[in-house]
């Protein structure tokens, strides 16, 4: 073993036979985080109804958690690397639970949405300091085998979170969605303490990087606000006023304020690159080292988990809404229906152990990115106003085995040959795209549904010849501000026939459309993969000043 391999734990450490111990409190760590992102997706039409919330609330409850666990996931890994990644993840925990509590107690929107805010900073220390240990302690085989488990685990908790979130919110009350982590926090700071070491950089570049903090986490939440509120305040022309800080940006002005937002975001993120590229060339500590994406292992199997987690969270933000509102499903019967992806992640560990000795990892990549891709194209193509269940379960199981195929593979293909020594910034970087993805899929996707909506359902009422065109107008825009809520209210009041199922046969084509889109980001995803070497190369330079190169090929024992 070289000195650059070890260089952040004590051998004592490093031969105790308790790292596999050490591999499941990490798991349980990173299982709450990754439950936080999906419990809450099934029991929205509750929250939505319960907290009266409006499309842009329940995307913000939604996202809100990915966008700030993305912005601060770098910044906090580099945290850990310099402190100690125990002390950050055991300090993470504890802001989380906070966050849990304070979501638990919301009574409103804004609350809820404060809570989240919260979660995601105490996730942001959790998340980097379980992938950056098992750095620090698995090599050769056992690695690939750590890698592979900590895939599966944000696939199959992914998967499994609607379920448990169904469960707590029929059979208890939604705020049981939050409460849950709290017994489980619990174990995580007794693991800690007791079976996983302190691990850190021994040497660090000088000074904190403040500035690309900054840029980064201004350039993320523009774009992602951008993206979510479109829809309120125009994505051209202006709907309404729109406040900020004192000064409105009026209704009548001659552009909406979003498209200036959105390239705002942009440029935060574009002189964020700049800046860390000058931070690097002069020695001083970056919390990105681009030069990393001149791998193109580590480049194309980002930009491969950014479309994977796109596809997935845009996928769990629009089904549980169109199960509950239109196939009138309750939230434990809609986590059902999702849980069949849970067993698809799950069925697939067997199959992908087997694929990967004859085919390779990056295969088993592509395979499980083609299976996603067709599933969601064959339940696009599928969905109507009475599909049964059982067939959404089962085109989920297909899309929950290519899930499991490739996100348990992913983590060791964009990581395998990332030198050693940066093994902390690849880590937290692949993390962030993960994390990134999710945000964006609730954000793109979400803003596709709600312009879906606002086209098909006055469509579809226009056919509807009892109905006034005033009417229709409003019943059009309730069922779409209330994520499709107003639906099960024409239910459960008896209205008229046609027009309950216009508003039915509007969301599914608008579920049809998200559908869609979602198959075309996981396409775009398998075109990216598609160019992840298919074995571990020479050694390659990475371009940092100090000139470190990467000594061993993935997978290669010491």
């Amino acid at each position: 073993m070289t000195e650059a391999r070890r260089a952040d734990l004590d051998e004592p450490e490093w031969n105790s036979g308790r790292k596999w111990i050490t591999l499941a409190v990490l798991a349980l760590g990173l299982s709450m985080v990754v439950l936080d992102g999906t419990i809450v997706t099934v029991s929205l039409p509750v929250i939505i109804a319960d907290l009266n919330l409006s499309f842009t609330q329940a995307q913000w409850i939604t996202s809100i958690y990915a966008v700030v666990l993305a912005a601060l996931l770098i910044t906090a890994g580099r945290l850990g690397d310099r402190l100690g990644r125990r002390a950050v993840f055991a300090v993470g925990v504890l802001i989380f639970l906070a966050g849990s509590v304070l979501a638990a107690s919301a009574t409103a929107a804004w609350p809820l949405i404060l809570g989240r805010i919260v979660q995601g900073i105490g996730a942001a220390a959790v998340m980097p300091g379980t992938l950056a240990t098992m750095n620090a302690l698995f090599r050769g085989r056992d690695r690939v085998i750590a890698f592979a488990i900590w895939g599966s685990v944000i696939a199959g908790v992914a998967a499994i979170g609607p379920l448990v979130g169904g469960w707590l919110t029929t059979n208890y009350t939604w705020p049981w969605i939050f409460l849950v982590n709290i017994p489980l926090g619990a174990l995580v700071l007794i693991g800690l303490v007791l079976f996983v070491p302190e691990t850190k950089m021994k040497h660090s570049a000088p000074g904190l990087d403040i500035d690309g903090f900054l840029l980064s986490a201004a350039g993320f939440a523009l774009i992602v606000f951008a993206l979510i509120e479109g829809q309120t305040y125009g994505w051209w022309k202006p709907l309404r006023d729109f406040p900020l800080a004192g000064f409105t940006w009026s209704a009548t002005a001659p552009i909406s304020p979003v498209p200036i937002l959105l390239a705002l975001g942009a440029l935060a993120l574009f002189l964020f690159i700049k800046w860390e590229l000058h931070r690097n060339l002069i020695g001083r500590s970056a919390l990105l080292d681009p030069h990393l994406f001149r791998i193109p292992s580590f480049r194309w199997g980002n930009i491969t988990a950014f479309a994977v987690a796109l596809g997935e969270f845009g996928l769990l933000f629009v089904l549980p809404l169109f199960m509950v509102n239109v196939l009138g499903l309750s939230t434990l019967g809609a986590g059902y229906v999702l849980a069949a992806m849970a067993a698809g992640a799950f069925l697939s560990a067997g199959v992908a152990e087997g694929l990967v000795r004859k085919v390779g990892a990056v295969r088993v990549v592509q395979i499980g990115l083609a299976l996603e891709a067709v599933s969601i194209a064959v339940a696009a193509i599928c969905v109507t106003p009475h599909i049964s269940p059982v067939w959404l379960a089962v085109i989920l199981v297909g899309y929950g085995l290519g899930l499991g195929m490739a996100s348990a593979q992913l983590t060791g293909t964009v990581l395998g040959d990332v030198p050693a020594e940066y093994s902390g910034q690849g880590s937290a970087t692949q993390s962030t795209v993960r994390q990134l993805g999710s945000a964006f899929g609730v954000a793109v996707v979400g803003a596709l549904l709600s312009v879906a909506l606002g086209h098909d359902l006055p469509r579809r009422l226009d056919d509807v010849t009892e109905l006034p065109a005033a009417a229709a107008d409003t019943v059009a825009t309730a069922t779409r501000e209330s994520a499709g809520g107003a639906i099960e209210g024409v239910r459960e009041h008896g209205g008229a026939p046609a027009v309950l199922d216009a508003l039915e046969q509007g969301f599914t084509d608008a579920t049809r459309t998200t559908l869609l889109a979602a198959a075309i980001f996981l396409a775009l995803g398998l075109a990216a993969a598609t160019k992840i070497p298919h074995r571990a190369t020479a050694a390659e330079t990475v371009g940092t000043p100090s000139g470190l190169e990467k000594t061993t090929t993935a997978g290669e024992s010491d």
